[in-house]
């Protein structure tokens, strides 16, 4: 009996996740289309009727019951990602306005741990109010709007906090790229922390605003515990404090978490993951030309000059032209002689005149005039 009644409790719940998956199905679909429509809108004034619409749909959908674990994969422009301890869930959009300035949006979908129910809450885009780049303690209805890509739990003093990598699109000019932090107290969200131990003093967030023609890289190295990104410069020494003229200059800075704090180094090396100590090659099988066979080897790299490498004693040694090969003979001397000889060094007449691709050299011809 009691068998029986295990079995019809399963059935029935998986009746019922099926019923809500084809509920949740269906209402994918529907904002999949309030999306499209909304992405195809030409003016202001249509995105934002058209996407309240979108916002009002969507608030209903994630309250239904197995939302948080249901993918939303069909809604492509928009970022739906996790907290790596399933605590909470971002659903976070843009709009680009006429001014090729962004407006942002974002529920967050948590676990409430007292009344053990899921609850949503709005983050709303204040930007406009605030100073351009705060530095301040943020709430749910003040928020420097922006597009989340990475959640890192971290503890400090016994509580949970959650450093989070963001994307703000700014205008026409120049992206910004964010490293913010969020906690939650009761029902309020709580933006930023003064963690950031920085050359010029302790911040609660970080901006990095760059060029528009440039690509910043600011992520999360898991093997190594540390956010890494690109170190960004002036394209000139005229440029310093214009940041939309800001690219990387192929240097790496990292925050690396200690003590209850991000601390900054510079000029650090950016290396991928660690390998693995053994690799599988596919090779034509010699005696078979229509087979491939596999091998293991080892995923280490062999010194083509070491004695005892595989295939003998390969001592490979770079000689300039003119110098004496194994068996002590010259091979081109003629050719040798010329290629040795150095390029003569010409100066122009008439330097004012000469284009130069330097934007150094660009710059000083600018301020002589």
């Amino acid at each position: 009996m009691k068998t029986l009644l295990s079995i019809t409790l399963i059935f029935l719940a998986f009746q019922l996740q099926a019923q809500l998956d084809s509920l949740l199905s269906q209402r994918e679909q529907q904002l999949k289309i309030q999306l499209s429509q909304l992405r195809s809108a030409s003016t202001d004034l249509e995105k934002e009727k058209l996407n309240q619409i979108f916002k009002s749909y969507l608030f209903e959908t994630i309250q239904i019951k197995g939302a948080y674990e249901y993918p939303f994969s069909a809604l492509k422009t928009i970022g739906t990602i996790k907290s790596p301890d399933n605590m909470f869930r971002f659903f976070n959009w843009n709009i680009e306005q006429e001014d090729h300035s962004n407006k942002y949006f974002c529920y967050i979908l948590r676990f409430d741990i007292k009344s053990k129910a899921w609850k949503v809450t709005e983050l709303k885009d204040n930007s406009i109010a605030l100073a351009p780049m705060p530095d301040d303690i943020l709430d749910e209805n003040n928020w420097y709007g922006a597009l989340y890509y990475k959640i890192i739990p971290i503890d400090k003093s016994g509580k949970k906090y959650y450093t989070i990598l963001g994307l703000d699109a700014n205008n026409s000019a120049s992206n910004v790229k964010l490293v913010d932090v969020i906690s939650f107290s009761g029902n309020h969200i709580k933006l930023g922390s003064p963690i950031f131990k920085m050359q010029d003093g302790t911040h609660k967030r970080l901006f990095f605003e760059h060029s528009k023609k440039a690509y910043m890289s600011l992520n999360y190295d898991d093997n190594y515990k540390r956010i890494i990104y690109d170190h960004l410069s002036p394209e000139s020494p005229d440029l310093v404090g214009f940041y939309e003229y800001y690219v990387p200059d192929l240097s790496y800075d990292e925050l690396r978490f200690q003590n209850n704090k991000w601390y900054l180094q510079e000029n650090v090396v950016g290396i991928n993951g660690k390998a693995s100590k053994n690799t599988q090659i596919t090779y034509i099988d010699p005696k078979n030309p229509d087979k491939n066979k596999t091998q293991d080897i080892r995923n280490s790299w062999i010194d083509p000059s070491d004695l005892k490498a595989p295939g003998g004693a390969n001592q490979h040694v770079a000689k300039l032209p003119g110098e004496e090969d194994l068996d002590g003979t010259i091979r081109n001397e003629s050719k040798a002689k010329k290629t040795m000889d150095p390029l003569p060094i010409t100066k122009s007449k008439n330097r004012k005149n000469e284009f130069s691709m330097n934007p150094f050299l660009r710059a000083k011809d600018r301020r002589k005039k």
